[in-house]
């Protein structure tokens, strides 16, 4: 996502006002197992300074479907995160080296970085509450069964 900084660059303007609607290639989501993205807007600001460095001051908003950790159904999971800072300290954060050409910024790096730190590590949906989480000879174990778990061990103690 190439950004246009020629007004910016040649003082026609203070700050450069920032709207994108984002839109993402399959591959790109599939490969972060992201199912879709949905009304991904970038809102906010570039600023440049005395020393020829921009600030970015952007808000992303929008919707990831992701799969249900039980059912695998497609689940709306809404985020915001504000991006705020120097621009090549953004890009060096991640890893990537500064992509801007005589008179324009590339901040897909930075807004993708973003949006893969915005994906919870499990997400729900609505229909896994009413599931039949066991069966015969089978449970589905979580996180919260495994604490109250008693360890195997504990029986030993009573044979003493």
């Amino acid at each position: 996502m190439l950004i246009d900084i020629t007004k910016l660059k040649q003082c026609i303007v203070d700050e450069l006002e920032v709207y994108e609607e984002i839109q993402l290639e399959k591959e790109k989501l599939e490969s972060a197992k992201i199912l879709d993205l949905k009304n991904t807007v970038l809102t906010g600001y570039i600023i440049k300074d005395n020393a020829n460095e921009y600030y970015l001051d952007l808000a992303l908003k929008g919707t990831l479907v992701l799969p249900c950790s039980i059912t695998l159904k497609p689940v709306d999971y809404d985020f915001t995160t504000e991006i705020s800072g120097n621009y090549n300290e953004l890009m060096s954060e991640i890893g990537e080296n500064s992509r801007f050409s005589e008179n324009s910024l590339d901040i897909f790096p930075i807004i993708w970085e973003n949006i893969l730190m915005e994906i919870p590590i499990k997400v729900t949906g609505p229909e896994a509450t009413d599931l039949k989480l066991s069966g015969d000879g089978w449970k589905l174990v979580t996180e919260e069964s495994e604490h109250t778990t008693k360890n195997a061990f504990e029986k030993l103690k009573d044979l003493l």
